[in-house]
């Protein structure tokens, strides 16, 4: 019999976008080495000051490289502390005179040593599987124009959003007993009918006929509850998918809620308004978003002090609230409320960078936008969660403005993803626009 032949052991070559996509990445390749070209620890250098989470993930993994390194040079293979005995090093990005990326793109940017790096590493190691990592779209394929294998770092991606969890199905042609009583005992201990379909917190739309109930799985009772729609602030769920959202809102026993659509679905003024309602449960209500500058520029250009920067990207956050208290006229109890929290801090609207390291205890944390954050983000953000605490996080996951996240990758996706059917967990995907019809137009047509 003749032996089934060997595959080669591959050597994953990291670009800067991995590490500040996410710092432990290098100890996610299995029983494979990593190699990190001398540019990425240049580039990382003049990422390591500032408040954004690149910052914060490039000082990780210099941190990370620094300890691992301390009975080595950077020239050894050193062993990773991981399970698989895996071994990184740092490469140069030397020339080679058959195939020079610097010559053949006739320019010396970083890239271009990267990929340097990579076709030098494969020269000298023929009997390896050299493959460069990048989240970088274009350099991608300038690798596979060089002949190099190039992947997007997959760790944390979500095969298929088509299948994405809506939070919510419907229930049809059922016994018209089914919904009288449900509607007559405000919950159903026999929900056999669900079949597969029965998640934790899931939501329904039972129906008979023209007659209908909202629905919700109870998991605290193990029994199927009928969602009422709720108001909260002066907002009124227009259509069954905002009952829902506002139901996970303001339940108690849900600690965290994801609600996932497209522009005008009320995703941010729900949370909101579900938060205010809530106000004497929490000792503050915080409300960030991540700063995505236009055209990939830096806050930095744009003219004031820092509050005078942020202020552009934070403007949605305070129209939402605004929208709430004009419900109300100004001698309105609840107006004046409003304006009380807003002048005692116990609404603060922020940029989500700055409240990086801190507990957040007694408190309700909206992050909204949160299709612009990556799985590691999303991971850090909750893990800060202490006791008496609820966080809400909106975004679409089809309106990324990063360049290195797309549906699949970045960290709404893998939320709703990861933790579907968690007791804690509630997830509503809206798909009826609410804000106008012209805005329903831009949306489905444009």
């Amino acid at each position: 019999m003749s032996r089934a032949k060997k595959t080669p052991k591959k050597i994953y070559v990291l670009d800067t976008s991995v590490i500040i996509h996410d710092h432990n990445s290098f100890l996610n390749f299995e029983e494979n080495d990593v190699a990190i070209p001398i540019t990425v620890l240049e580039e990382l250098d003049n990422f390591k000051r500032g408040n954004d989470t690149k910052n914060f993930e490039a000082r990780e993994f210099t941190r990370i490289v620094d300890k691992l390194s301390e009975n080595y040079t950077l020239q050894d293979w050193i062993p990773l502390e991981n399970k698989n005995k895996s071994k990184f090093k740092i490469i140069f990005n030397k020339r080679n005179s058959n195939l020079d990326a610097e010559k053949i793109f006739d320019d010396h940017k970083g890239d271009h040593k990267i990929l340097n790096a990579a076709i030098s590493l494969q020269a000298d190691e023929k009997d390896k599987k050299i493959i460069l990592v990048t989240k970088d779209i274009n350099l991608r394929i300038k690798a596979k124009a060089l002949n190099l294998i190039a992947e997007d770092y997959n760790t944390g991606k979500v095969k298929d959003v088509s299948d994405l969890h809506l939070g919510k199905d419907k229930i049809e042609n059922l016994p018209s007993e089914i919904i009288k009583e449900i509607y007559e005992k405000g919950y159903l201990e026999d929900y056999s009918f669900l079949k597969e379909k029965k998640q934790n917190n899931h939501f329904y739309i039972l129906k008979n006929g023209k007659a209908s109930s909202l629905a919700f799985y109870n998991p605290v009772d193990d029994r199927l509850d009928r969602v009422e729609k709720l108001k909260a602030y002066g907002v009124i769920p227009r259509n069954a998918e905002q009952a829902f959202a506002l139901h996970a809102i303001l339940n108690p026993e849900i600690k965290l809620v994801t609600i996932q659509g497209v522009a005008g679905t009320g995703k941010t003024l729900l949370a909101l308004a579900g938060a205010i309602e809530q106000r004497r449960n929490f000792k503050q209500i915080i409300l960030a978003r991540p700063i995505v500058p236009l055209s990939n520029k830096d806050i930095g250009y744009l003219p004031g002090d820092v509050k005078e920067k942020i202020n552009p990207y934070m403007e949605p956050l305070w129209d939402n609230l605004k929208f709430i208290k004009n419900q109300f006229s100004e001698m309105d109890k609840k107006h004046k409320q409003i304006t009380e929290m807003q002048k005692n801090e116990k609404i603060v609207i922020t940029p989500l960078a700055y409240i990086r390291g801190r507990s957040l205890s007694d408190i309700i944390f909206i992050v909204d936008e949160a299709q612009n954050l990556t799985p590691h983000e999303i991971k850090t953000i909750i893990t800060r969660a202490g006791e008496n605490t609820k966080m809400i996080f909106t975004g679409d996951i089809n309106q990324i403005d990063t360049p290195y996240l797309d549906e699949h990758s970045n960290g709404l996706s893998y939320l709703i993803d990861r933790v579907r059917g968690n007791m804690l967990y509630a997830h509503v995907a809206l798909e009826k626009g609410e804000r106008s019809e012209l805005a329903n137009v831009a949306n489905d047509l444009l």
